[in-house]
């Protein structure tokens, strides 16, 4: 089972697949979809559309695991988060994946065991739990990794063979 982690952002959106086989999970692609801001933004989403859309087509994960925006200082930025958001549940739900939300929180407990984890400690939890050597670069990546251990973390034994 693949489950397909995404950290929502229009500049930067990180993407992280696992997949799950029986009790391990290995890392299969993590990185950073980028839209350049000399781009109008629907232009900018279309680019973030089909870069998704590509991505769920080569590894058909069974879910999507996407971090969910609770506050955010700059109106601008919520607003452009929530329209990354938007086209991934979108593309999710188009090619049959169960599309979740999970909370910064939610992620921090399942991955590091509180919700007061630090970026650092989530990265470094990341790559113990997959057996990563190297620091994914940058963080938006292993933050997407996260999604989907925490997807993983939240099913119940034997629930993702």
């Amino acid at each position: 089972m693949f489950v397909l982690g995404i950290d929502p952002g229009l500049s930067r959106c990180g993407y992280g697949v696992v997949e799950t086989v029986g009790r391990r999970q290995r890392a299969l692609a993590a990185g950073v979809i980028r839209t350049s801001t000399d781009h109008a933004i629907p232009y900018r989403l279309a680019e973030l559309q089909r870069e998704l859309r590509s991505l769920i087509a080569e590894y058909e994960p069974a879910v999507v695991s996407i971090e969910r925006v609770l506050f955010q200082q700059n109106a601008s930025t919520v607003i452009s988060v929530g329209q990354a958001i938007g086209i991934a549940m979108v593309e999710g739900v188009n090619a049959g994946c169960t599309v979740v939300e999970y909370s910064p929180n939610q992620v921090k407990e399942a991955v590091a065991g509180h919700g007061s984890a630090s970026k650092k400690e989530m990265e470094r939890m990341v790559q113990t739990l997959l057996g990563i050597k190297t620091p994914l670069r940058p963080v938006d990546a292993a933050d997407a990794i996260a999604l989907a251990l925490c997807h993983i973390a939240h099913q119940p034994a034997g629930a993702l063979r």
